[in-house]
């Protein structure tokens, strides 16, 4: 399997802290790539790094088998980038705005018609052409930056939290447009906090925090990492907190959360769980109105890697 980019040993200081911590992973080709983590864990400094934006304190870095520097343009006109904030000329249209970005690499003027229009025809902005940035939606917006990041055809791509506050509608379009782009052969490097699009769209993960790797695999191999077996909740109206203490203490219950009449028990191992609870809450008369079971997600399992405390 080929790898595209092979970072290595990296070390990036901010006088005496540490924000990238002897980082070493690869991304192989034809992959989507979640780079994961918490605000601070050193996702935006490592693929600032990645992109020779940011100068490192050691370690070393190749994309396409070759050292990435500053000035390697050669590698640079492979690449693609769509940053979280949206970055578009207000003053052109959306066809302008993407032409634009398009023509600093591709010089040939039939190509890169071509090219435009397929980025149009990838994200559906066909009936927005015309339109300047301020007449646009948010998902609109969002579905024009990523056109005019990708519009040269990058053979890698950078995508940074792309969905940010769209609309469903925009964000399954935003999504089906990625697998596109992998399925058309492009390798993609994509962050995001919505973990359920890490399990739609990612062939692997790395979970980072402080710089370092916490966890590294397919979405099913992380949430064999999960210390729970299984959670039970159990919508209730009311209970005694009597109760609440009394589940904790039944077989393979590993910790028990009551807020906003809802009632979550997680356990650590066990078959029939659901079937004990329910008998548990006929015996003693507990109503409820909904109970079911569920396996641990990849939330859970960035949540036991990364802590639950809250990040600036």
């Amino acid at each position: 399997m080929n790898n595209i980019i092979e970072v290595k040993d990296l070390v990036k200081k901010y006088k005496e802290v540490k924000a990238i911590d002897n980082l070493s992973f690869e991304v192989h080709e034809g992959e989507i790539l979640g780079l994961l983590g918490p605000n601070g864990s050193g996702k935006s400094t490592t693929i600032n790094c990645i992109l020779s934006l940011l100068n490192f304190s050691k370690g070393s870095i190749k994309i396409f088998g070759k050292e990435m520097k500053p000035d390697a343009y050669d590698i640079k006109a492979k690449i693609g980038v769509v940053f979280q904030d949206v970055a578009v000329f207000d003053e052109l249209t959306v066809y302008e705005n993407i032409d634009y970005f398009c023509g600093l690499y591709i010089k040939d003027k039939e190509v890169r018609k071509q090219y435009v229009e397929d980025a149009i025809n990838l994200v559906g902005l066909e009936e927005f052409k015309k339109f300047y940035p301020k007449k646009l939606s948010g998902g609109l917006l969002r579905r024009l930056n990523i056109a005019c990041g990708i519009s040269h055809k990058p053979k890698l791509i950078f995508l940074d939290e792309p969905t940010v506050a769209v609309d469903p509608q925009s964000r399954n379009n935003i999504l089906d447009g990625i697998k596109k782009l992998r399925d058309d052969g492009a390798t993609i490097v994509y962050t995001t906090h919505y973990m359920e699009e890490v399990e739609i769209l990612c062939d692997r993960v790395i979970i980072l925090d402080k710089g370092k790797v916490l966890a590294t695999g397919t979405t099913d191999e992380l949430k064999e990492l999960a210390k729970i077996e299984e959670k039970v909740t159990v919508e209730v109206n009311d209970i005694d907190p009597k109760y609440i203490e009394e589940v904790k203490k039944l077989k393979n219950v590993d910790d028990v959360i009551y807020t906003n009449n809802v009632l979550l028990i997680t356990y650590k191992k066990g078959k029939n769980n659901l079937v004990d609870m329910i008998d548990y809450l006929k015996k003693e008369s507990i109503n409820y109105n909904k109970i079911y079971s569920e396996r641990p997600t990849l939330n859970d399992v960035f949540l036991e890697l990364t802590g639950k405390e809250l990040r600036d």
